[in-house]
């Protein structure tokens, strides 16, 4: 019998029982039959309802998660049985849920697979007394374990396609197969069979936890995992290649202090374990992209640091910088090992300074943070990634959180640590939740990699090539592990993939699309005259400029990050200055334009009034701009071309600002912008204003949208400090030549890119596409310019004003 604790975790209520009049749905039995017959081939006859009742059954629990549940439900009680439904949460308001006449609830959402879920089935079984399961569509019809289960608490379990209600009357005809695990199969159910989420403390099945990436199917809580399972389901199969795990390729273990027992300690915990040490080194492949991988285990001393785990890493890397790999570390430990005293402590000095040879090498090194990364680790190469990502809810931190209580003596928030907090702090680039781990870093990889390596070029590829090349746990899900030979199987899993990985769509930031590149573009340059329904006509004719001014400030017009999302595929956002904050009102990370990897840089007014207040109105702080910065430079670093949409009424201008310096962080930008060495183009697609916007506008070309502006200053501005009158502002923006084709004229941007009939928020399909189509054309032109050349024509550029 199953635990009777598992009770409390399942909710009865009581609904009035409704007897509904059976009726034929139209559906064509026949084919329903054959369907049926497919794809349940049973030894023993299908039963009918009545018959299910005549085997002793007086209630049964219906599980079905599609539309057929009222159909049964009825066919139930037309047979005499009393149904009991199971469901989740959103799906209160069904139409079965309310006529049953007791309903068992399992879980939140259908989605999260809680009615295949053993556990939570037999539970609700059990709750209402229920003799027989009825199952609609569910894996759990072939599941061995469950149906021996079901067997031991003296329940019968029958099963039916959905196809087959419709035609058989809700069931009460002979659609239902009997489901039986096989007379040898063993019942083996233990305390491990179940597992306890310690967030929403619901049980799951352990094995559906463990398909599910071992994340609870209820709140997503991401639970620990051992190093041997995070390498099966991130590494192409069977191209793991373990370093250092024989004996004479091991680092020998040395007890620096004599520490008491501590050597003993170490060998029982190989004992108990199965590994040798607290982290597992060696090389493998991503898609096909062969990676030097290290993965901390938090069963060995909780992956504590000691000077064989720092040794193991030193040597993983010194290998990625000798074979030109590039290096992913998956991070989870408590710190430093407290029985290697001073040797411990050395290991943070040791891997740093050959994770920085490696980097010197011009090869790129990720971190993937995991619950807990705390002490030395955090204070080393866990925070030295050129990109660092982390599991969601990670513990992150230096000091303890007790200690830091502690000595200030102050109760810490409850998001203190977390890996919500980093990414709000600036310290890590992303979250990133479990089951996108392996695509993300897919991405990283193939944007990060030289183009004579071979990797995948665009988006698209890589998610091909993911699907080409599938991981240990995606063959065993798919049932691959049951095969004779394994190796012809997942030859045939990439055949079929390769093929089906043809049609994926090519993703963006929020969404997804298709992309046609290369789209024509017009840039026409004229006199004043404005195009019908552009602004107030009347208004324009007779100062073009302040009409622009209101265009550009337009809330309807699209944000800069429209315009990001349409120039690439497969964006990923760094979030982050890495000391202080991350900044909302600039957008940065790495994408594929046309096919090529570049860094995207946007300043962000919001696109809606609670997106525009998160984001300061697209005004950047000292740490958007810094964010920026260290974004650039890391393009510079790996040779990706610089794309920057501008749209910004001016850097904040406040207190805070002013003390995080400002203007050093504009400063900044500006110096490295004259020097990079990478090809670099701007687009001003709404207001430029004054440094702030100059801050991401020098570059190799730069272009604005014909209802975009740019300017010292804003026209209240202008107008308040040289006439002491804010209301003379139409007046200043005419003074200031702020109008895009007067600015062209004064040769300061390369380009005016026209917006269409009216105006970008009239016409954003246009608009956008004449933007993604300058810069496209851009980037082949600068791509092609000796770098020299491209610096000595920058500089040229600039020097003429």
């Amino acid at each position: 019998m199953l635990r009777s604790k598992k009770t409390a975790y399942v909710t009865i209520g009581d609904a009035a029982a409704a007897p509904a009049a059976l009726a034929a749905e139209g559906v064509d039995a026949l084919a329903c039959e054959q369907e049926s017959a497919a794809i349940y081939a049973a030894t023993e006859p299908l039963k009918s309802l009545v018959e299910v009742r005549s085997a002793g059954a007086a209630r049964v629990l219906v599980v079905d998660a599609g539309a057929t549940g009222e159909s049964i439900v009825a066919g139930c009680l037309a047979a005499g049985l009393v149904p009991c439904v199971a469901y989740t949460e959103d799906m209160a308001r069904a139409a079965h849920v309310k006529l049953a006449p007791k309903t068992v609830c399992v879980g939140k959402s259908r989605e999260t697979g809680a009615l295949d879920d053993s556990y939570r089935v037999l539970s609700a079984a059990e709750s209402v007394d229920a003799q027989a399961i009825l199952l609609v569509d569910s894996r759990l019809a072939v599941d061995e374990r469950f149906l021996s289960m079901a067997a031991d608490e003296h329940r019968s379990v029958y099963s039916v396609p959905v196809a087959s209600i419709n035609a058989a009357f809700g069931g009460i005809t002979r659609v239902w197969r009997t489901c039986s695990a096989p007379s040898d199969a063993a019942l083996h159910v233990s305390d491990d069979s179940w597992v306890t989420c310690p967030k929403c403390h619901r049980i799951s099945d352990a094995q559906r936890v463990l398909a599910n990436h071992k994340m609870c199917p209820e709140c997503g809580h991401h639970f620990r995992m051992t190093s041997a399972e995070r390498l099966a389901s991130v590494l192409d199969a069977e191209s793991f290649e373990c370093w250092f795990e024989t004996e004479g390729a091991d680092v020998p273990e040395t007890d620096p202090l004599d520490f008491p027992g501590y050597l003993d300690k170490i060998g029982g915990m190989r004992k108990k374990t199965g590994l040798r040490e607290g982290v597992r080194c060696g090389v493998g492949r991503i898609a096909g992209m062969r990676v030097a991988i290290g993965v901390m285990d938090s069963t060995f001393f909780m992956g504590s640091m000691g000077s064989v785990v720092g040794e193991r890493i030193t040597r993983l890397a010194e290998h990625a910088t000798e074979e030109g790999l590039p290096l992913v570390l998956f991070t989870c430990s408590g710190g430093a090992r407290m029985q290697e005293g001073l040797v411990s402590l050395m290991q943070m000095a040791k891997i740093s300074a050959a994770i920085e040879r490696h980097g010197e090498a011009g090869l790129p090194y990720f971190s993937v943070i995991t619950d807990p990364t705390t002490g030395g680790v955090t204070a080393s190469f866990a925070m030295q990634g050129d990109v660092i990502i982390s599991e969601p809810r990670a513990l992150i931190g230096f000091a303890g959180r007790r200690v830091i209580q502690d000595t200030i003596r102050q109760e810490l928030p409850k998001e203190f640590q977390t890996a919500e907090f980093a990414l709000e702090h600036g310290l890590i680039d992303a979250i990133v939740e479990r089951p996108r781990i392996r695509e993300t870093l897919a991405n990283l990889l193939a944007l990060h990699a030289k183009p004579e390596a071979g990797a995948p070029r665009g988006f698209a590829a890589v998610l091909a090539a993911l699907a080409a090349n599938p991981t240990k746990c995606e063959l065993e899900a798919a049932g691959a592990q049951l095969a004779a030979d394994e190796r012809d199987i997942l030859s045939g899993v990439r055949a079929v993939a390769v093929k089906a990985a043809a049609a994926v769509p090519k993703r963006v930031a929020n969404g997804v699309r298709s992309v046609a590149t290369r789209r024509a573009y017009r840039v026409e340059i004229e006199q004043y005259t404005s195009k019908p329904g552009a602004v107030k006509q009347a208004e324009a004719a007779e100062n073009p400029a302040w009409a622009s001014v209101q265009t550009a400030r337009d809330v309807h017009r699209p944000t800069a990050g429209r315009y990001l999302e349409a120039t690439c595929e497969g964006f990923f956002e760094c979030h982050g200055d890495r000391g202080f904050a991350d900044d909302a009102a600039i957008v940065a990370g790495i994408g594929w334009v046309a096919g090529e990897a570049a860094t995207l840089i946007a300043q962000e007014k919001g696109r809606d009034l609670q997106d525009r207040i998160k984001r300061n109105f697209g005004c950047p702080q000292p740490e958007g701009y810094r964010k920026s910065l260290r974004l650039m430079r890391q393009a510079e670093r790996f040779g990706r071309a610089v794309v920057c949409f501008v749209d910004t009424q001016g850097a904040f201008c406040g207190k805070e600002a002013e003390e995080r310096g400002q203007g050093n962080a504009i400063a900044d930008n500006l110096y490295a912008m004259a020097g990079l060495r990478v090809p670099t183009v701007s687009v001003l697609v709404g207001e430029g204003g004054s440094g702030g916007a100059l801050a991401l506008a020098l570059a190799d070309r730069v272009a604005m949208q014909e209802h975009a502006v740019y300017s010292v200053l804003s026209p209240e501005g202008f107008a308040s400090i040289l006439w002491k009158d804010r209301s003379r502002a139409a007046e200043a923006a005419a003074v200031m030549r702020m109008n895009a084709y007067e600015i062209f004229d004064m040769d300061i941007v390369d380009a005016v890119l026209e917006e269409g009939e009216g105006s970008a928020s009239a016409n954003p399909d246009f608009a956008i596409a004449n933007v993604v189509a300058y810069v496209e054309e851009s980037l082949d032109e600068l791509s092609a310019l000796p770098i020299d050349e491209l610096l000595e024509q920058r500089y040229e550029r600039f020097r003429k004003f």
